[in-house]
C-alpha cells in the first residue's frame, strides 16, 4: 500500500523508519517474549527504554544538568493548569497571546491566581508574533509564558525574550525542529504528537531551582515534585508512547541531529512559501512574512469554491490533512520533522498545477 502525503496538524506524520522498526519489534521486544506495551514499567527491560529516551533528549537538545526531564500525561493542556498551580505563588502569570493555545493557557491560569497579558496580536487574527519591544513586564511576574509555534495561524517565534528570569514555553508543535539554548528558559513543555512521537506523553524540561516555588498543598499527581522524585514513574507511564519517543529521537540522531533537521525544515518551508509568493496573489499566506512558521504553512485561495476544489483534488492525489482551521479558513500544510521533502515537493507541484488549471 502506498503511503499518503501526510500534512496533518496533529497527531502528525511519524518517520516511516520508526514505524517499521516498531512493527518489527511489536510482538517480541528485544527477546523478552512480550510487546513493549506488555512490559512492566518497573522492569529492567522497560527502564532501559525510559532512560534511553531521557538520555537522547538531553543529548539532542543539549539540556544542562540543572534541568529535570519529565515524561507526563494529560497533554500540554494539563500543563496549562499545572504551571500556575506549581509556579505562580503570589506573583503574576504573564502571557503573550499569539493564538488559541496561549489563550487557553491564560484561561486556566486565571482560575489559579493573578495574570496579565504581556502582548497580544488578536486584533489582526494572530497573523504575527509581537516584537520584543512590545512585550510588557511586571516587577512581580512569576513567569512569562509564550507559545513558540502556532499551528492554527502558522506563526512562530524566531527570537525569544531575553533576560527573563523565568521564561516558560509551550513548544508542542516545534520542539526538536531547530536548535535551542535551553538555558534561556525556566521551563519548556511539549505534547509529543507533532515532532516527538505519538500522542500520549508530554515532555517537561524544567530548571531545578523552580521546585523551591512549589506549594505543599497540591494534589499529588499535580505536583511536579512527585514526578521528579519518581523519575516519571509514580504511576504507570504511557510506556508505548515513550518507547516511540525513543525511536524518534534515535531517528533524529541518525539524521545528523537537530541542526540537520532544521536545514531540511527550512528547505521544505521555503519551497511552499516560494510557491505562495510566486502565485501572483492566487495563494495568500495568513502569517506576516517575518513571523512565518517552519512547521505550519497557512494559506487561502481566491474564494470558497476554489478552496473546496483544491482540497477535493488534493485528497484524490493522496494529500491528507490540508484543510485549514476554521479560525483562518483556507488550507494548512503541517510540515513537521517527519514529513519528507519529497511530499512537500509533490504538494508544491500540485499547487502550481492547480493554479494553472483554475
Amino acid at each position: 500500500m502506498e503511503r499518503s502525503y501526510i500534512f496533518n496538524a496533529g497527531p502528525s506524520a511519524l518517520p516511516l523508519e520508526v514505524l517499521q522498526k516498531a512493527q518489527n519489534e511489536l510482538v517480541n521486544f528485544e527477546n523478552t517474549g512480550m510487546s513493549v506495551m506488555e512490559l512492566s514499567h518497573r522492569s529492567p527491560a522497560y527502564d532501559k527504554v525510559h532512560q534511553k529516551a531521557k538520555s537522547l533528549l538531553r543529548e539532542l537538545l543539549s539540556i544542562p544538568e540543572n534541568y529535570e526531564v519529565l515524561f507526563l500525561q494529560g497533554g500540554a493542556s494539563l500543563q496549562f493548569t499545572m504551571i500556575p498551580m506549581n509556579l505562580l505563588g503570589e506573583g503574576v502569570g504573564n502571557y503573550v497571546l499569539t493564538g488559541s493555545w496561549s489563550d487557553k493557557a491564560l484561561k486556566e491560569a486565571k482560575k489559579i491566581g493573578d495574570t496579565a497579558v504581556s502582548a497580544s496580536t488578536k486584533e489582526t487574527n494572530y497573523d504575527r508574533i509581537p516584537t520584543l519591544s512590545e512585550l510588557k513586564h511586571n516587577e512581580n511576574d512569576a513567569y512569562l509564558h509564550v507559545t513558540s509555534n502556532n499551528t492554527i495561524f502558522g506563526t512562530q517565534w524566531h527570537e525569544f525574550p531575553k533576560n527573563v528570569p523565568t521564561l516558560i514555553a509551550d513548544m508542542s508543535s516545534d520542539i526538536l525542529s531547530r536548535p535551542l539554548n535551553v538555558s534561556d528558559f525556566g521551563m519548556i513543555y511539549a505534547g509529543a504528537q507533532k515532532n516527538l512521537g505519538p500522542s500520549g506523553v508530554t515532555v517537561v524540561i524544567m530548571r531545578k531551582d523552580l521546585v523551591e516555588r512549589i506549594p505543599d498543598n497540591l494534589a499529588t499527581m499535580l505536583d511536579y515534585r512527585t514526578h521528579i522524585k519518581s523519575d516519571s514513574l509514580f504511576n504507570t507511564p504511557p510506556t508505548f508512547a515513550i518507547y516511540m519517543l525513543s525511536l524518534v529521537l534515535e531517528w533524529v540522531k541518525e539524521k545528523g541531529g537537530v541542526a540537520e533537521v532544521e536545514a531540511i525544515n527550512k528547505e521544505k518551508a521555503n519551497l511552499l512559501y516560494d510557491t505562495i509568493d510566486n502565485s501572483g496573489g492566487f495563494y495568500k499566506g495568513h502569517a506576516q512574512k517575518d513571523s512565518r512558521s517552519l512547521m505550519n504553512v497557512t494559506f487561502t485561495l481566491p474564494n470558497e469554491e476554489l478552496t473546496k476544489q483544491f482540497l477535493s483534488q488534493a485528497k484524490e492525489k493522496g494529500f491528507v490533512g490540508l484543510n485549514g482551521h476554521r479560525s483562518v479558513g483556507g488550507c494548512r500544510a503541517s510540515i513537521y520533522n517527519a514529513v519528507p521533502l519529497e511530499a512537500v515537493k509533490a504538494l508544491s507541484e500540485f499547487m502550481q498545477s492547480f493554479q494553472e488549471k483554475a
